[in-house]
């Protein structure tokens, strides 16, 4: 039998070239990490923008006189002035409307979390059917709008004697927020490990023993971050308060800022300040409490 071999010569195969590893590779690779960190970099300054050059177009405009505002709305100020802030300050009668809105509020999360909490470690605990089908129904009723059961309710107030009432706004906002409480819980206590539960039930602790002392200091964590997204909705918020609520001195500050809105005209001198008004004291809290409150919404986020 002959053996044939091809010589190096005669060697037809087609070759796949190599990729290059060598110093010619890494400039390309480089140059396009820092290509790609710099279109990263300009899209979040894009995105600051966005978010920053309303508030300060809102910042500016209330400190102008309505004449400059008239001259050149989007022009450069000549003038500031404090006044309106003061007239905003007497015409929404901005101390009685805060206390207002932050009794509302203060309510509001301590039933909120109360009774989610409560609520929340049976869901977590109990593997039966009926707690499943529960908990998929608190779920339906976070994706329900307020505008859908806004008249069920105004005639279930009327027919409790609860309209015009910070009670039956209290309970308002409890029936629209529980639901995203019973969420946020209950994905949190199944997180947390049964060892602890039973160890306190060898102790002779019951249920509710065992919840409050050693379920409900472990929810710290996503009790901030829960709170965080309720007072920001109760405080913001406009329907409740305006349907509700029909004693102006019961009224909320956002009811009040809402009342410079004309259907004809707006004056951006009134409507501005007020507005920022209204937002100033949730804001003075998350400027010295914004520590505490990331903090929280990062330690709710991790699973322990």
């Amino acid at each position: 039998m002959t053996s044939h071999t091809l010589s190096p010569e005669t060697d037809t195969r087609p070759t796949t070239p190599r990729p290059s590893s060598g110093p010619a590779a890494a400039p390309t690779r480089s140059t396009l990490r820092r290509a790609t960190k710099s279109l990263g970099t300009i899209l979040l300054c894009l995105g600051v923008l966005v978010f920053v050059l309303p508030f300060v177009f809102t910042v500016l405009t209330s400190l102008r006189t309505a004449a400059d505002v008239a001259r050149s709305p989007l022009g450069i100020p000549h003038t500031f002035t404090l006044k309106n802030f003061s007239a905003a300050f007497s015409q929404i009668h901005y101390g009685r409307s805060a206390l207002n809105t932050l009794l509302i509020t203060g309510l509001s999360c301590l039933s909120i979390t109360v009774l989610g909490s409560l609520a929340s470690y049976p869901l977590a605990r109990i593997t039966q059917g009926w707690s499943t089908w529960v908990y998929r129904l608190f779920i339906v009723g976070t994706s329900v709008p307020v505008f859908v059961v806004v008249a069920p309710l105004y005639l279930l107030m009327r027919d409790l004697n609860l309209l015009d009432n910070y009670a039956g706004v209290v309970f308002v906002y409890t029936a629209m927020f529980l639901p995203v409480a019973v969420f946020f819980y209950t994905s949190f206590i199944r997180s947390i490990p049964t060892d602890l539960e039973e160890a306190a039930a060898l102790d002779g602790c019951g249920a509710l023993r065992t919840f409050f002392t050693i379920i409900l200091p472990l929810l710290r964590p996503i009790t901030s971050t829960l709170l965080t997204f309720v007072s920001l909705q109760v405080w913001n918020d406009l329907i409740v308060p305006l349907v509700f609520l029909q004693d102006p001195d019961k009224r909320t500050v956002m009811v009040n800022a809402y009342s410079f809105i004309d259907p004809h005209t707006v004056q951006p001198t009134t409507l501005f300040p007020a507005a920022l008004l209204g937002v100033l004291p949730l804001f003075l809290i998350f400027v010295f409490l914004q520590r505490h409150v990331v903090a929280g919404m990062s330690a709710g986020a991790v699973k322990s």
